[in-house]
Order: C-alpha cells, then sequence, then structure tokens
C-alpha cells in the first residue's frame, strides 16, 4: 500500500493517506485574536476543508483528539460549537485534554483520523 501525502513542507504534511485512512496534521484556527468559538469554528472549517481535498468528509471521522489551552475556560464553549458542527449519529472516538500549545494566542487544535469512502 501507498503512502500519499498532500500538502507537505520540509516539516510535516496535513494530508496522510494510507490504507484506506486519513490522517490531519494538528489543526487551529486563522484568526488567533478570537475567542474559543470562533477559533473553534475556524479549527473545524479548516478540518472540513482537508477532509474534502483527501476525498472524505465529516461523516467519515474516526477519532478525534482536542487540546484545548485551558480546559476549565474552554471545554464549553468548544463543545457549543462542535455539537453543532458535527452531523447526528457520527459522533467519533474522542479525547479532549489541556496542552501547552506552540503560540500563546492558540485556545484549541484538533487532531483528526478519518476513513476513505
Amino acid at each position: 500500500m501507498s503512502v500519499q501525502r498532500q500538502l507537505t513542507n520540509e516539516r510535516m504534511s496535513q494530508i496522510v493517506a494510507h490504507n484506506g485512512t486519513v490522517y490531519l496534521a494538528g489543526q487551529v484556527g486563522n484568526d488567533l485574536t478570537a475567542g474559543i468559538e470562533q477559533q473553534t469554528r475556524e479549527v473545524l472549517g479548516n478540518v472540513e476543508r482537508l477532509l474534502d481535498l483527501a476525498g472524505t468528509d465529516k461523516h467519515r471521522i474516526l477519532s478525534v483528539t482536542i487540546y484545548l489551552k485551558d480546559i476549565d475556560a474552554h471545554f464549553a464553549g468548544m463543545n457549543s460549537v462542535w455539537d453543532t458542527w458535527l452531523p447526528k449519529g457520527v459522533a467519533p472516538a474522542r479525547a479532549t485534554v489541556e496542552a501547552k500549545l506552540c503560540e500563546p494566542e492558540i485556545l484549541v487544535e484538533l487532531s483528526v483520523t478519518a476513513a476513505l469512502p
């Protein structure tokens, strides 16, 4: 089985596909001055765009790891956006953890694995 990489630079690929599975690099929002809800919307928009480019969609997400800068302050706000974005009946396996992220302005980062059709 071949490994396919898209949107690759010297450090990482945004999309890696292998054996019917798509792996996305960690996704963050575009406007790092925004609050948790807006950053979450932007992250999920980036996830959708990359899944589409890979040939799949959010209905086929297998697992998600969500990294929050401050789980006490941001868990509810992130979930309010997540719950409206995720279609009914396709909830993936999910873990949410508090983490020190690479930029102090980043409030949320998602790592996503999905199946190809």
